[in-house]
């Protein structure tokens, strides 16, 4: 077996502390090991670093333990290789295992590269992440209290959710706090059919008959004026949230121009382009192909074949929070009437294979998509469009173009125009 690196570390990473083996190649295979404990606080991990530095190690391997990699990773980056490896490539043996052997385990494998390295991105890249991973919480969490909301009302024997296209709605929301105020369970017909708005003018009559008689007691109006503000409080986070990212987005051009070069493929709005561009970056050096990349964001098939068979062909548990994005945006694209290109391939692909796998297919076409605009910066311009997604126009012309070259063949041939019938006598 070949010696990848002939000077490299090992790392086990803890809360509290981490033990590094430093391992030297000089001659032969067999190499020689310098075990050291260090305290993970920030003067610790600099002591680590000059350690390092001193050895002329230049290479480290750690597993990804929590967040406990991340403060090691952050002091040692602008020096050291970092290589961060998920935990299941450097599992060690049951029953041979401590904190001082698994450093030792990590830096052998790493020294004879069988460690595969996990996609960190810059730190830019990194902390944006944080944000946007941190709005699809708040997110989360607002949908959570608006469903909790919702029950409430069912409770309360209000079923306005049946009339009303948006409970939240300007209309809706009026006719809630109206009950809200109410001292008895009675209700004006005249003052509801006041708040009403637009369309649903139509439906008073309806709207009257799916709130009265509605039970509501205190405790529970309490509980839903709680829920409310609950709700209005998130919105106001994802709103700085929001306001955030868009000045760090503002503040790197390329990030921008990389925005903008996404939202040209159909479904891909700005929200989802700037998700996208926080979990990938922009650099696509670092995924050596489109298909380890759709890899990379489980959106493949997982290997699991033994004697021939295939266990499984489900895709993989990766990419937590980048394939639901890319799944938003593959039905955002198949709806599409402006540009019906991933609309006919997915129409396509659901007779085969149905609807949810078809939907995965064209979230892969995406991520796909992308992975070529970023490295080439080009915009999404696919060398099959012109046969699905043509203009009218373009249409009419190709057939005409198409007629006339048949019409000049025949010609050539002597079939054109049809030979007369000769006259009776």
């Amino acid at each position: 077996m070949k010696v990848t690196y002939l000077t490299c570390c090992g790392v086990d990473v803890h809360k509290s502390f981490l033990v590094a083996t430093i391992i030297k190649t000089t001659g032969g295979f067999e190499p020689s090991y310098q075990k050291k404990r260090f305290s993970t606080f920030n003067n610790s991990i600099l002591e680590f670093k000059q350690w390092l530095l001193e050895n002329d190690c230049s290479d480290v391997c750690m597993e990804s333990t929590g967040k406990y990699w991340v403060p090691v990773f952050n002091l040692l980056e602008d020096q050291i290789n970092v290589t961060i490896a998920n935990p299941k490539w450097v599992k060690a043996v049951k029953g041979n295992k401590d904190d001082t052997k698994d450093s030792k385990w990590i830096g052998d494998l790493f020294r004879l590269g069988l460690v595969k390295g996990s996609y960190i991105p810059c730190k830019k890249i990194r902390i944006l992440r944080e944000y946007t991973r941190y709005r699809y919480k708040l997110i989360s969490c607002r949908s959570s209290e608006k469903n909790r909301y919702q029950n409430a009302l069912t409770v309360c024997n209000v079923a306005l959710d049946s009339v009303v296209s948006d409970i939240f709605g300007k209309s809706s929301t009026s006719i809630i706090d109206y009950l809200l105020e109410q001292s008895d369970n009675s209700i004006n017909h005249e003052e509801i059919a006041s708040k009403l708005l637009r369309r649903l003018k139509s439906k008073e009559d309806a709207v009257v008959e799916s709130i009265e008689g509605y039970q509501m007691t205190d405790p529970q109006k309490y509980r839903m004026r709680l829920v409310r503000a609950h709700m209005d409080y998130i919105t106001a986070e994802i709103n700085d949230v929001d306001s955030m990212i868009e000045s760090m987005i503002s503040s790197d051009p390329d990030y921008e121009n990389a925005i903008q070069f996404l939202m040209t493929i159909p479904g891909v709005k700005r929200a989802s382009a700037i998700t996208i561009i926080s979990e990938i970056g922009i650099d696509m050096s670092q995924f050596c192909t489109s298909k380890r990349l759709c890899c990379w964001a489980g959106l493949v098939p997982g290997s699991n074949e033994s004697g021939g068979k295939k266990k499984s062909v489900r895709i993989t548990r990766a990419g937590v929070y980048l394939k639901p994005a890319l799944v938003q945006c593959a039905h955002a694209a198949v709806k599409s009437e402006k540009s019906p290109y991933y609309k006919k391939k997915y129409e396509s692909l659901a007779k085969r294979r149905g609807k949810k796998r078809a939907i995965v297919a064209i979230a892969r076409m995406i991520l796909t998509a992308i992975y070529q605009i970023l490295s080439t910066g080009e915009a999404w311009n696919p060398s099959d469009l012109y046969k699905i997604d043509m203009p009218e126009a373009l249409v009419e012309k190709q057939k005409a173009k198409a007629i006339k070259q048949a019409m000049k063949l025949l010609e050539r041939e002597g079939l054109y125009p049809p030979l007369k019938e000769p006259l009776a006598s």
